[in-house]
């Protein structure tokens, strides 16, 4: 039986001018995470801080020192042997552009894999530039196999998730700065945990229809200004294993079973179906 122990950080950023105070707690939780024998630490998108239109516009300047913080988190994952995915960095390039960009880090502190967010969430696009069509989704290997990154918004896109799988990914793991209040004024007039529901749904969905484990780690936060938490994790077959029931910050440790993708994957033949040449849907080979 193949086990990875995954360590999920609901980490709660504080203001835009702390960034120094939540990455020494995100260091804290990753080092504790490895204490506990986890294979894989994972952080929420944009943890160093929320750089949401009507905060300090001097968080941008901020964005500079992208590397040094990708620097620490090579290091520390070498040192405590542990594999990283920390959220994403909002990175200030020289072109005066930033990107919203989630690395995969392996436990000799080597850089597996990047992505930047191609489905940027709508107040992201007056600031942020999205990969677009500038690159494929990539899936990579890994210790514990081959592995894909979205972030956020990515989730209601099946496409990216086809693609990944395609590619032979059999985890995704999807950072997320995702709060109730995204369903605005309207919708929740309609439901106020609309966007609870829409999480819960995909999620579990997106493990279903691909037979892989999908890794959503949520931000923490009040939940009087709109936070949702509600990070989890899901498979096939046993759907929902684990799942954040508050916004509060915290860390918690599953251990997902490999084998049950292979098991459902022998069912549901999805992958076996999107490998043939002449596939209806006609999704990229």
């Amino acid at each position: 039986m193949t086990v990875h122990k995954v360590a999920v950080i609901q980490l709660s950023p504080k203001a835009p001018n702390e960034i120094d105070s939540n990455h020494q707690r995100a260091v804290s939780y990753i080092r504790d995470a490895a204490t506990a024998g986890a294979d894989l630490a994972v952080l929420p998108e944009y943890h160093l801080a929320d750089f949401a239109p009507g905060h300090d516009p001097e968080i941008r300047k901020q964005c500079a020192n992208w590397k040094r913080y990708l620097d620490t988190y090579c290091a520390l994952a070498k040192e405590c042997n542990i594999c990283v995915v920390p959220g994403s960095l909002g990175e200030l390039h020289d072109d005066g552009t930033i990107v919203n960009a989630a690395y995969f880090i392996d436990n000799t502190g080597a850089i597996k894999g990047r992505y930047e967010k191609k489905n940027l969430w709508h107040p992201e696009r007056p600031f942020v530039k999205s990969s677009a069509n500038d690159s494929r989704h990539v899936a990579f290997d890994t210790p514990l196999g081959k592995v894909g990154l979205l972030i956020c918004w990515d989730l209601a896109f099946p496409e990216a998730f086809r693609e990944l799988i395609m590619q032979g990914a059999k985890m995704i793991i999807v950072p997320a700065f995702w709060r109730y209040t995204d369903a605005g004024d309207v919708g929740i007039k309609r439901n106020p945990k609309s966007e609870g529901d829409f999480v819960d749904a995909a999620v579990v969905s997106r493990a279903f229809e691909n037979t892989c484990a999908v890794v959503f780690c949520n931000v923490g936060g009040p939940s009087q200004e709109g936070f949702a938490g509600l990070s989890q994790v899901a498979m096939p077959f046993v759907g929902r294993i684990e799942r954040f029931d508050t916004s509060d910050e915290g860390m918690r440790i599953i251990e997902l079973d490999m084998d049950i993708l292979e098991e459902a994957e022998g069912e549901y033949k999805v992958r076996q179906d999107l490998a043939t040449p002449n596939w209806h849907y006609g999704y990229r080979q």
